[in-house]
């Protein structure tokens, strides 16, 4: 049997003993060893920024949210083509029992806005309706009250009256930006409730010829037809948008879907619900971009930018803030004026009676002046 080397064992034990008492000096001292303290807290910073990446899960957002979402299921009574021969008294004899009309079903999705049980939807989802059931995520089935609608934005609402109502909350962390985190929710092609993940593409979306007023969150969340009026929400479970329409070729989701900003869905179910429609601001006025072919045939420098005025409605207040056809407005409440439906928006989204700052260039020399918002009257049809 081997016998212990007593020379190793005279230099081993000292070495050992000296190794714990290090270890004992740099968890009691961390500080005399800076860069063994750098290596952790680099280490611990890594370790918390993980979040910053990315969440692994999206389940907390869903589950406070999706209760909240409903289907929609309606019915509506449509005139039935007829046949052009049908026309003809002789064979109308014997055709005379051919109903005329039929009833087509449809289906979309809703948000909860409150517990009093307002709904949000699309007025594309509704309209013509004779019939609207609402189901929720809890297996609750009830019909609906339509409130009202406004078809210049696509927005609806419905009122049902059930007890211990989920609704949603809306978003409060400061603007929407592009490379949000977004989530849809809805009831895609009627087969239930379904969330899909995407990312905020695109803001202020207007010129798409959907609606009168347009201001567009662009997403690459699958929407498809369905989706309509469901919730479009961030990471934190929070509403920032109505889901209203897809750019698709297929008719399915080709990663262009749109939604109405919830601040604005919400004001317009603000006034449904107080005054019976939509209160927006008015201006009486006409204009058109300054493009640089528009310029030159006004022999005005293609160098400006802004927007012309090409119309003015008698005694609007336009007019009487002194504007005058041809004057060139360049900003409005110190927002940049480059875009006629931006413009636009950004005028009926005042209440009647604020003001409106205007510059604009007249004959070369920027001047301003202070325009009181009027109220739009609903065009007649």
């Amino acid at each position: 049997m081997p016998q212990p080397n007593n020379g190793l064992s005279q230099y081993l034990v000292p070495s050992l003993l000296g190794l714990v008492i290090a270890l004992l000096v740099i968890i009691a001292k961390p500080e005399w060893f800076p860069a063994l303290s750098e290596h952790s807290n680099s280490f611990t910073q890594t370790s918390n920024n993980s979040s910053v990446l990315g969440q692994v899960s999206y389940s907390g957002a869903v589950e406070k949210a999706a209760p909240a979402v409903v289907n929609i299921f309606t019915q509506r009574l449509v005139q039935q083509q007829q046949h052009p021969l049908l026309g003809q008294s002789f064979l109308r004899r014997f055709f005379n029992n051919q109903p005329s009309e039929r009833m087509q079903s449809s289906l979309g999705s809703g948000v909860i806005m409150n517990s009093e049980g307002y709904i949000l939807t699309n007025h594309h989802v509704v309209v013509g309706a004779s019939e609207i059931r609402v189901s929720m995520q809890d297996g609750r089935e009830i019909d609906a009250t339509l409130i009202g609608s406004d078809a210049e934005v696509d927005l609806a609402i419905l009122k049902i009256n059930l007890p211990r109502l989920p609704f949603i909350q809306i978003a409060d962390r400061g603007p929407l930006k592009i490379g949000d985190v977004v989530l849809a929710i809805g009831n895609p092609f009627g087969v239930g409730q379904t969330v899909t993940m995407g990312i905020v593409s695109a803001l202020g979306r207007n010129q798409l010829g959907l609606n009168t007023y347009e201001d567009y969150i662009q997403t690459d969340a699958a929407i498809n037809p369905g989706n309509s009026g469901g919730a479009l929400i961030n990471a934190y479970g929070e509403l920032v948008g109505i889901n209203s329409a897809i750019y698709s070729q297929s008719g399915g989701s080709q990663g262009i879907g749109f939604a109405i900003p919830a601040n604005s869905a919400a004001q317009v179910l603000a006034d449904i619900t107080q005054f019976g429609k939509t209160i927006r601001g008015w201006m009486g006025i006409q204009v058109q971009e300054a493009t640089p072919t528009l310029l030159a045939r006004l022999g005005l420098p293609d160098a400006l930018e802004g927007l012309i005025v090409t119309g003015l409605a008698l005694n609007s207040p336009a007019q009487q803030s002194g504007l005058m056809i041809g004057d060139i407005i360049t900003s409005m409440n110190d927002l940049p004026s480059e875009n006629a439906k931006s413009a636009m928006n950004q005028i009926a989204a005042l209440r009647p009676g604020e003001n409106i700052r205007i510059e604009f260039i007249r004959s070369g020399r920027l001047q301003s002046t202070v325009a009181i918002a009027g109220k739009r009257e609903k065009p007649s049809k």
